[in-house]
């Protein structure tokens, strides 16, 4: 049997108020229409509800023994259907999880893990590395936001650039190169190439070649840190990004000089599904976020 919830409103106003009348008027309707739906409820219950007493009328036993599961079903639907949107960060107790690349978790993570635990003691951060092939963990809900360069083009993605971060050239503090750095001399040195996909390329071999210019790619790696080692134990270049970087850079007693050619600027991204768009707790880690940059590229 299919029914109408609707009825469980006016049954829970009509045991509170005593009548059709006082049930009418606390829901804004007509007499006859609330009439109409005590006849329906009799119809479903096989129960009068209420019954004439002189000039007033009187609940069932019925009606008495389900007063209260009413008004709790009720009530419950209400809070349901009318979510709380006030965030109370003393008692948020909730674990979220970001993707990102190497480099940003190793400036980013620790400026944000600090403001959370100053603001929301009960939030616990999982952070998870970028993988080499794209997946659906952000659509499943397994990833709450993803951190990086890349940007979903489908519409039930979100998407939100968090800040610019140009380009540099990582090196030993003795190398070659370290006390000026020109074209011919980048492209003449053995170089490094971060890349997820281990691609021996990326757009700025496109720039050296239309200045006729092509540099020797000795290694492809996927991290940050490992691309920084090799350089550190080499003559080897590393193109990197100079805010997000600094902190591997400064770890691995590198120096960074300022790249040769134009290049735009790498964007970083904050990508998350919109079912989060309403999350109250998900909008504040993504201020919290937002915040965190701003804090790494003020410095």
């Amino acid at each position: 049997m299919q029914l109408d919830l609707n009825l469980l409103t006016v049954l829970d106003a009509l045991l509170e108020e005593g009548s059709v009348m006082g049930a009418a008027r606390r829901l804004h309707l007509s007499s006859p229409a609330v009439s109409r739906t005590l006849g329906r409820l009799r119809a479903v219950t096989g129960d009068d509800i209420l019954v004439r007493t002189g000039h007033s009328m009187a609940p069932t036993p019925y009606a008495v023994s389900v007063r209260e599961d009413v008004a709790r079903l009720v009530r419950q639907a209400h809070e349901l259907l009318s979510p709380i949107r006030e965030l109370n960060l003393a008692e948020l107790e909730r674990t979220f999880t970001i993707q990102c690349h190497d480099a940003v978790a190793a400036s980013l993570v620790p400026v944000l893990v600090g403001r959370i635990q100053q603001r929301a003691s009960g939030v616990q951060l999982r952070v998870l590395a970028e993988n080499r092939v794209d997946t659906d963990d952000l659509r499943h809900g397994r990833v709450d936001l993803e951190l990086g360069g890349g940007r979903p083009t489908q519409p039930e993605f979100r998407s939100e650039p968090l800040g610019d971060d140009r380009l540099v050239v990582a090196m030993r503090a003795d190398h070659p190169c370290a006390a000026a750095l020109d074209l011919a001399s980048y492209a003449a040195q053995p170089h490094v190439v971060i890349s997820r996909r281990g691609r021996l390329t990326a757009p700025i071999d496109d720039a050296l070649a239309a200045e006729g210019l092509r540099r020797r790619v000795v290694a492809a790696v996927a991290t940050v840190p490992t691309a920084l080692q090799i350089a550190a134990r080499s003559d080897a270049l590393v193109t990197c990004t100079a805010i997000l970087g600094r902190p591997l850079i400064e770890a691995f007693g590198l120096v960074a000089r300022p790249l040769p050619i134009e290049s735009p600027a790498a964007t970083i991204n904050c990508n998350w599904h919109q079912r989060y768009d309403s999350d109250p707790a998900h909008a504040w880690l993504r201020e919290q976020v937002r915040a965190s940059i701003e804090e790494i590229t003020a410095c």
